[in-house]
């Protein structure tokens, strides 16, 4: 059979398998735009295409692991805004304690439109631009309170003053609004943190709230006004669910001068990208650190804490994280309005090992990172309580701590403080203990 024959043959059986596997996807896509034609023309109550279109979508990623999902329009810019840091806005936090009721101010954040406007914590958000927003939901709110950089927005709050419930209309100037990943102990007068603990200052301490865009920017510079003019570090990471992989690299080779950060396999094991550290740290080899984790600990900071551990650069103090050892890409659709954030890949420790908690993993399975020996730490649910409302007390402006304190209720938090009257943190005193030993360990 001549040569040009063969090819010609090739080619057809490759076009006839291609011609194959998208005649199987167009009879799947016919399948789901017949059953929505169908719903358009029989179902009992009208409902919008764009609502079947989303609950199709769900429906496709709940075949998936619980990390995949798909991010409607209204959903995948404030999806941006945490992962970027950023967002346009008058820099308020808030919270509906009650469906239906008001929209209610947690604090204005520092150096804020919001602050500087005379906003206070506890104040109700009763009205946006002339609209009664009284019982709308929290997330209309805040919709409208966003908007285009420079633009102007008016806000009818109510308040108690004296006893008396006033109202009051200001005129907020919307800004970028920069949301911090990195902060200290506690604030100063000037509202800047302190980034060592108020009884100990020998002792630097970093809290990482997410691994963002800006994270590792944030905490190079905290590391370089420190200037290794301290003693001993403690990275706090509870509560820190995670975020960007490559932010989480980063940080770990701040603290590395060589070694293997993580490995990163796709489908069937084969290595994706493997991260090593480079040479230079921001902190002396002779160091001792304490990197302090818990159950809400996942993704990218257990990438930190295992990675630390497995090198014996830093010793793990608290409770088990939680177990997440898989990477996500966001994949956009409809040209960025929404996107599809799909399980991509696994990660691996520098040991080898994978610290994804499975469904059907038990208890005494390997998962997560786990303290070192002899720091395991348990939090009671009340002590948790309290830490995260001092956390987040914390946080305030200092012009609006004793505000804010009258309007949150405390109960947890007094309920947790030791006999001289400070937040009692048994993680965090664990930590102490073990720096201010002979059994902290020096590099």
């Amino acid at each position: 059979m001549p040569a040009r024959n063969v090819h010609t043959i090739l080619i057809a059986c490759l076009i006839s398998a291609v011609c194959f596997a998208t005649a199987n996807r167009v009879r799947r896509t016919v399948l789901l735009g017949d059953a929505m034609s169908l719903i358009d023309r029989f179902y009992v109550d009208p409902i919008e295409s764009s609502d079947l279109i989303e609950a199709a979508m769900a429906g496709l990623t709940s075949r998936l692991d619980r990390h995949s999902e798909f991010i409607p329009a209204d959903l995948y810019s404030q999806f941006n805004d945490v992962i970027q840091q950023e967002f346009a806005g008058v820099g308020i936090l808030v919270e509906q304690p009650q469906a239906g009721k008001p929209v209610r101010v947690i604090t204005p954040l520092v150096g804020s439109p919001a602050l500087i406007a005379g906003v206070l914590p506890g104040d109700e958000i009763i009205g946006v631009a002339g609209v009664d927003v009284s019982e709308l939901p929290i997330r209309e709110v805040s919709d409208r309170l966003r908007g285009p950089v420079g633009t102007t927005v008016s806000v009818r709050i109510r308040r108690v003053e004296e006893e008396m419930v006033k109202l009051h209309e200001i005129s907020l100037r919307r800004e970028t609004i920069t949301l911090e990943s990195v902060v200290g102990d506690h604030r100063d007068a000037d509202d800047q943190w302190i980034f060592r603990l108020r009884k100990h200052p020998e002792i630097a301490y970093i809290r990482v709230t997410s691994f963002g865009e800006k994270t590792e920017l944030e905490l190079r510079r905290v590391l370089s006004e420190l200037d290794n003019d301290f003693e001993s570090l403690i990275l706090d990471v509870r509560g820190n669910s995670g975020g960007l992989l490559i932010t989480a690299v980063e940080v770990c080779d701040d603290f590395l001068d060589q070694g293997r950060i993580v490995t990163i396999k796709k489908r069937g094991g084969v290595i994706e990208k493997e991260f090593d550290a480079e040479p230079g740290t921001f902190v002396r080899k002779d160091t001792s650190i304490v990197v302090l984790i818990d159950g809400d600990s996942a993704s990218a900071s257990e990438i930190v804490a295992a990675c630390l551990q497995d090198h014996g650069r830093a010793t793990i103090i608290g409770s088990r994280s939680f177990g997440k050892g898989t990477v996500q890409n966001v994949l956009p659709l409809e040209s960025g309005r929404s996107a599809l954030k799909l399980t991509t890949a696994r990660y691996y420790r520098p040991n080898g090992r994978n610290i994804h908690r499975r469904e059907d993993s038990t208890e005494s399975d390997e998962w997560g990172v786990s303290p070192d020996e002899g720091m395991s730490v348990t939090m009671t649910d009340e002590a948790r309580q309290a830490l995260v409302e001092h956390w987040r007390q914390v946080s305030f402006p200092a012009s609006t701590s004793t505000t804010a304190a009258n309007n949150t209720d405390a109960t947890a938090a007094a309920s947790s403080k030791d006999a001289s009257g400070q937040l009692f943190d048994p993680q965090l005193s664990k930590a102490i203990d073990f720096l201010t030993s002979d059994e902290s360990f020096t590099p």
